[in-house]
């Protein structure tokens, strides 16, 4: 049976992704106007039914399929929760808990660590599981920054500044790899988190914007399932398992 074989990032690759970056970054930052939208959720009155009754809504941010690049492939999601009963200021210190997000979030965080805060500007450690047919662990390290609208708005970016696989994890034999190579599952992750405390709780909003390998030839049974399902079972993942915390925290 064909097995996959490592890549390597092109500059290529990464120019199209930092080009994509700077696009979806000033329509974001336009969103932030007096006369913006500030919430995705309400573009659509279906989907504030939908977010209001409890469900995550997840989706293409285009509701097209990844946008292919030399290379690679863009995958641009966004999803949608509101979790009722709590309050923004709890939101975000359950987020910024970083230390814990290995507990928060398992398992697909398995290792988690803060590195370093300067008021509302972070630096941590993620370690990651994919595991879907390939096991995949992954070791980032991420900057992440929080804005404040107003007492009711926040505003979150956070990217990756190192994306590692790691081989024989765990085990004696734990090599990491240098960044960029390897199998190319997760090569760039861009997240974009928007909070408002109204209705009697908080809405949490997330766009996320990462960069893969492409699918080579013959290999779709094993690569589609990581590279085009993840983003998407990821979101939704993460926006449960906050909902459920706070739940947690606040029953």
């Amino acid at each position: 049976m064909q097995k996959a074989k490592p890549t390597r990032l092109e500059p290529q690759t990464v120019e199209a992704f930092d080009a994509y970056i700077r696009e979806a970054e000033a329509a974001m930052e336009r969103t932030l106007r007096p006369d913006g939208s500030f919430l995705w959720t309400d573009l659509s009155s279906e989907r504030t039914r939908q977010v209001q009754e409890g469900r995550i809504v997840a989706q293409f941010w285009t509701g097209r399929a990844p946008v292919d690049v030399r290379n690679g492939l863009l995958h641009d999601w966004v999803a949608a929760a509101l979790i009722p009963g709590t309050s923004i200021k709890k939101t975000l210190a359950l987020i910024q808990d970083y230390d814990n997000h290995k507990n928060i979030y398992k398992p697909q965080v398995i290792g988690s660590r803060l590195i370093s805060r300067h008021g509302n500007d972070f630096q941590i450690y993620l370690r990651l599981l994919k595991k879907k047919i390939i096991t995949v662990i992954l070791d980032t390290d991420h900057e992440v920054h929080y804005r404040s609208l107003d007492q009711s708005r926040w505003v979150c970016r956070s990217y990756t500044t190192r994306i590692a696989e790691v081989q024989d994890a765990g085990s004696t034999k734990e090599k990491v790899l240098p960044p960029d190579t390897g199998y190319g599952f997760l090569w760039r992750l861009y997240s974009y988190w928007r909070f408002q405390e109204r209705d009697g709780g908080v809405y949490v909003e997330c766009r996320a914007i990462s960069l893969t390998r492409d699918v080579p030839s013959g290999l779709g049974w094993a690569i589609k399932p990581i590279i085009q399902k993840f983003p998407k079972e990821s979101l939704t993942s993460t926006l449960e398992s906050t909902r459920r915390a706070l739940r947690t925290r606040t029953g």
